[in-house]
């Protein structure tokens, strides 16, 4: 295990850790309660951009930690700007955008980084993204208690620490991404085309029809995915929750236990069982969302925040994983950017749309949601995912990885 990757990830996840999970509680508290999904638009539109620095850059031109060097420097300035903008939705939805569109390619470049160093990826990629869940279980603790000790009996989420933390911590990771050691450009000197840049090429040399309904379900599921990443803060202030970055911190200690025992899962159960398990988790998790709204019974709630680490683990780590293993060295940024593309980006842009209108709607004139409208709300999502465990249950094969190097 290489310490120098683990602290890549750690930071990585800390910095995404801070503001994401806070940021909707910051803008109601400063009257754009009816834009919160606004930040959840532009953080997918900026994964939709991320491929062409994974594609194009890292792959071929820079050493991938320059780039995930500069672009992390860049995006730390960006973030203590916007606290500045609270005044201005447009000017403070357009500098989270630019950030966004820093951040996101840091994503596949930490794992094409991480993936071009280890020799199992089941066995080693999960030990080392655990390290990714503890930062951000690091920032939700931080925020709640220790930032709450200086805001004067203000929640923290509402002040602008949590987005000055992000900053302060983006520079950090820049600068000890120029101390890592260099990754040559995997495809140095290859033709360039828009085709590969986006990661079209690479959609096509992996392809199958198990592949692409791979490709399809990730996309999809993204969609109810939307709604617990925007809502859920709001969620828990409406049931009475105070210390809600520590709360939905409850979601990544399942994470570290279960990432821990993922080599464990991929011998046993491989890539098709996890994914169903962890859409089946969903379906769980937002029923009980749902059971718990109308009387705020904190023991469903809580329940289904831990049920994240089934749910983002046997997901979204065994999808990784699962890239990588259809990947070639030459294309293994780029297989690593069109996940991105698909999940983080085209999914949960459409989902944030689908999410925060269906919010509105409920929303009407109000200034917040009824617990009654939150039972009915968390239902949504629960279908939705439901159609997606069917269509793929009935359409993956597994079959077996193609035979690659990983060096």
């Amino acid at each position: 295990m290489s310490p120098s990757l683990c602290l890549m990830m750690f930071l990585q996840f800390f910095i995404w850790g801070a503001w994401y999970p806070t940021i909707a509680v910051f803008m109601n508290a400063h009257g754009m309660g009816d834009l919160t999904h606004w930040p959840y638009t532009v953080n997918p539109i900026a994964a939709i951009i991320s491929p062409f620095f994974l594609g194009l850059v890292a792959d071929r031109y820079f050493a991938p930690e320059r780039v995930l060097a500069w672009l992390h420097l860049l995006a730390g300035c960006i973030m203590l700007l916007v606290p500045l903008a609270v005044g201005d939705p447009f000017l403070f939805i357009l500098l989270l955008l630019v950030f966004n569109i820093c951040y996101m390619p840091t994503l596949g470049l930490v794992n094409a980084i991480t993936f071009h160093r280890i020799e199992d990826r089941e066995a080693q990629y999960p030990v080392i993204r655990v390290f990714g869940t503890i930062g951000w279980i690091a920032a939700g603790l931080f925020i709640s208690f220790v930032l709450g000790l200086f805001t004067g009996g203000v929640i923290p989420e509402e002040t602008a620490w949590p987005l000055y933390t992000t900053g302060a911590a983006g520079l950090a990771m820049g600068l000890y991404s120029f101390t890592m050691r260099r990754t040559p450009p995997a495809a140095a000197g290859k033709k360039v085309s828009l085709s590969s840049v986006i990661g079209l090429d690479a959609l096509r040399e992996l392809g199958s029809r198990s592949f692409y309904l791979f490709i399809i379900s990730a996309l999809l599921l993204c969609i109810p995915l939307a709604f617990y990443y925007n809502f859920t803060q709001l969620y828990l202030g409406a049931t009475g929750f105070t210390n809600i970055a520590g709360t939905q911190t409850l979601g990544q200690f399942s994470e570290v236990f279960l990432m821990l025992c993922m080599p464990f899962f991929f011998r046993r159960l491989g890539v098709k069982r996890m994914m169903l398990i962890a859409m089946a988790s969903w379906i769980i998790r937002y029923g009980l969302f749902s059971l718990g709204a109308p009387d705020a019974l904190w023991t469903l709630i809580v329940t289904g925040i831990i049920l994240h680490g089934i749910c983002y683990d046997f997901f979204f780590v065994t999808a990784h994983v699962y890239m990588d293993q259809q990947a070639t060295p030459d294309n293994r940024g780029q297989a690593q950017g069109l996940f991105v593309l698909v999940s983080s980006g085209l999914g949960m842009l459409i989902g944030a749309q689908v999410a925060g209108r269906i919010y509105n709607t409920f929303l009407g004139s109000t200034e917040a949601l009824s617990l009654s409208d939150w039972q009915v709300f968390w239902i949504l999502p629960a279908f939705l995912v439901i159609l997606v465990l069917v269509l793929f249950a009935a359409g993956f094969g597994e079959g077996k990885s193609p035979k690659r190097d990983t060096a």
